[in-house]
């Protein structure tokens, strides 16, 4: 199981990107039960945040949409994800928290990785980010 961040859906319903098809195909994949992901209530958290932020609130409402249609079972924030969040940001002094919280809980729920585009992930040893 992988979770997916939020850039991932982000890109899938955005504007022509590079990351747009592959994104978009990773999406109908896990749709079609190919891949085991999940998301967390912070990514649906970041597509509320980051729509609202830009003044697109009826595409943020259909990526929100669509994302609890593609992941109905999200996984919840718990303290001790978040303690664990704390610690990353500890050790890495570069790591952003929403970025520390995502990595927290990969490695809270064991999961195999995270799907990201982000490269800031990159500086926890212990996790693995793979791209679409």
């Amino acid at each position: 199981m992988i979770l997916i961040d939020a850039n991932i859906l982000m890109y899938a319903a955005g504007a022509a990107h590079p990351h747009k098809a592959p994104s978009a195909r990773l999406l109908e994949r896990v749709a079609r039960g190919d891949v085991a992901a999940t998301i967390n209530a912070e990514t649906l958290q970041e597509i509320l945040h980051r729509y609202r932020a830009i003044k697109r609130w009826t595409d943020g409402r259909q990526v929100y949409d669509l994302a609890r249609q593609l992941f109905p079972s999200v996984v919840p924030i718990s303290v001790e994800m978040l303690d664990r969040a704390r610690e990353l940001l500890d050790h890495h002094p570069a790591l952003m928290a929403r970025d520390a919280l995502q990595a927290a809980v990969v490695l809270h729920e064991g999961l195999e990785a995270i799907c990201s585009y982000d490269r800031d992930f990159d500086v926890i040893p212990s996790l693995v980010r793979i791209e679409p």
